[in-house]
């Protein structure tokens, strides 16, 4: 089935509302997640000496944006909601970018990572190799990007609220490979779990 743009701007519209609706909410139960295993996959993949340059995409409230800039990067947010573009300026001084992923504006060649912790599992299906393309286009030549999100068996549709794609690795590596990714890892969480307890795949990918 191919979504049109209307329904396109619906599923955007729909999933940016729920989490303007549950910002602060949302604030409160992840301010304390610890994501380190997440932020040393990034990094630990960078070539070259830091500080970096680092997209966090889908910034949220500013957790890992702050996280970042203590380290001294260069750290630049970006989201689609409005409520945690301000949140995240605020927690974390860093420049944030309010763009919804599928109209996205990137400047080519900016980025040694990307942090997708948590959101790309919201873009469309049949979105999705334009947009991976667009992040691609972002990084600097052998630049990273690392992403985690909730895997299933393929199923696609609204889930609690969001509009949400639920990828096997099998169907997440063929997308990223056509976009012009390379896997570098790729693991599941929460770590030390026994697997049907790690609901989330975290895969890194250099731009080839």
């Amino acid at each position: 089935m191919t979504l049109a743009p209307d329904e396109l701007r619906r599923i955007s519209t729909g999933t940016l509302a729920h989490y303007e609706r549950a910002a602060e909410e949302f604030r409160k139960g992840t301010q304390h997640h610890d994501v380190s295993q997440n932020y040393a996959a990034l990094l630990s993949n960078i070539e070259g000496s830091p500080p970096f340059s680092l997209l966090d995409l889908g910034c949220g409230p500013g957790r890992d944006l702050s996280y970042f800039s203590s380290l001294g990067h260069e750290a630049v947010g970006l989201d689609g909601c409005a409520r945690f573009c301000e949140m995240a300026r605020r927690h974390s001084g860093c420049e944030v970018l309010h763009q919804d992923f599928l109209n996205l504006s990137l400047e080519p060649m900016r980025y040694d990572g990307i942090f997708a912790n948590a959101s790309l599992f919201h873009v469309p299906s049949q979105e999705l190799h334009r947009v991976l393309g667009e992040l691609r286009d972002s990084l600097k030549t052998r630049g990273v990007l690392f992403s985690s999100n909730p895997h299933g068996h393929n199923e696609e549709g609204w889930s609690a609220g969001r509009y949400s794609c639920f990828y096997d690795l099998p169907t997440w590596r063929g997308q990223l490979d056509a976009a012009g990714f390379v896997e570098l890892a790729h693991y599941y969480r929460p770590e030390g779990k026994p697997r049907h307890e790690q609901p989330w795949l975290a895969t890194v990918w250099r731009r080839r």
